[in-house]
């Protein structure tokens, strides 16, 4: 059978892949649309690691095979021929397409299931992607979002077909207190996502890309540096709102969003627990840049603003140390950053204009 090599089509049409790879390496980086069902465990392939840099390959591939044997092989080439079956159009790979795959690919023919392979394996799909997000850089026109903290930046990104979500790729927020109650993606697989919604979004014709304002980092992912780099120079589009608005938005989306978000996970009690210790935990994350006595006083007013959240089902008390937050830390530090970029900017305004400008910007140089 013909190893398959359009690495474009698989990522457009979310081919369903199984990873060969052993867990270990699936944990580090692999691509949504794949699911480990390894050749080897990751301790069967230390010692066949180790068997390779000792005594060669051929007594390396004999050890797998004895590793690899009766019981424990039936059992997993059922799961990919499971897999197979349920997924025909699939596709099987390991790490360069090389004895991994053709094992696993040689015992599902043994079992009545001819299945193709990816070419190259994950290297070659991981180079192609990355060279995804490089083109797209070099090629594509892109505009920046700018705005105070909670002017919802992210809200205005949602309707706009153009958009690159950077923070819900990451899976955080990108401030000290953006963490969701669950994990974020590993970086390799952050870029792999990123880069396959830059590649379905210019197969539709987007060749203009709107992204919100982040720093290098969001969170513990790192936006790819020829992206960051690109997004320094850009345009920038001021999204403007009122305090109350602002601190409305962030208690929606910090303290009773995330609050369910926990309890969703957890339950009621162990969630609130959780997400208690979540927002002391980022408060105390910023109390060096806070400075002592600033820190005391919001530290006190997240205290009891918990309290009669989590005992009376109360979160307006979380409105005064979320306002003294922005006015006397985010703000500042904000209108010193936008001194240096204020030249970039092509336009503000609130939500409707925005959106509008963006819109019409967008259609003009796409």
């Amino acid at each position: 059978m013909t190893d398959h090599a359009d690495y474009r089509q698989i990522f457009l049409q979310n081919l369903p892949l199984i990873d060969t790879r052993a867990p270990i390496e699936f944990a580090k980086g692999a691509f949504p649309q794949a699911v480990n069902l390894p050749l080897m465990t990751d301790s069967e392939r230390q010692k066949v690691g180790t068997c390779y840099k000792q005594k060669g390959q051929q007594a390396a591939i004999e050890l797998g095979h004895q590793l690899v044997c009766g019981a424990v092989k039936d059992q997993r080439v059922q799961a990919w021929a499971d897999f197979a079956r349920t997924h025909p159009q699939g596709l099987l790979y390991c790490f360069r397409g090389g004895l991994r795959s053709q094992i696993s690919q040689q015992w599902l023919r043994e079992a009545g299931v001819d299945y193709p392979r990816v070419a190259g394996g994950y290297k070659a799909l991981r180079n192609f992607l990355i060279d995804t997000t490089r083109q797209a850089v070099e090629e594509c026109a892109f505009t920046v979002i700018d705005g105070l903290t909670g002017t919802g930046k992210t809200d205005v990104l949602a309707p706009l077909s153009s958009a690159l979500d950077l923070e819900g790729h990451a899976n955080h927020r990108g401030s000290s207190f953006g963490k969701h109650a669950t994990a974020q993606p590993g970086q390799i697989d952050f870029e792999n996502r990123l880069a396959i919604d830059l590649l379905k979004k210019r197969d539709i014709g987007i060749g203009h890309f709107v992204v919100e304002n982040e720093a290098r980092i969001v969170g513990s992912c790192s936006v790819p540096l020829e992206l960051y780099r690109r997004m320094q120079e850009a345009p920038i589009v001021l999204l403007e709102d009122s305090v109350d608005n602002r601190v409305e938005r962030i208690l929606r989306d910090y303290v009773t969003g995330l609050r369910q978000e926990f309890r969703q996970l957890h339950g009621a009690q162990q969630g609130d627990e959780q997400f208690a210790e979540r927002l002391r935990d980022s408060m105390q994350r910023i109390h060096k840049r806070l400075g002592g006595a600033l820190y005391q006083e919001l530290a006190q007013l997240l205290e009891l603003a918990l309290h009669a959240q989590l005992q009376q089902d109360d979160h307006s008390l979380h409105r005064l140390w979320i306002s003294r937050l922005l006015q006397d830390y985010y703000d500042p530090m904000y209108r010193y950053q936008h001194d240096k970029v204020k030249e970039r900017v092509v336009f503000r305004g609130e939500r409707a204009a925005v959106l509008q400008f963006l819109q019409a910007h967008s259609r003009v140089l796409d």
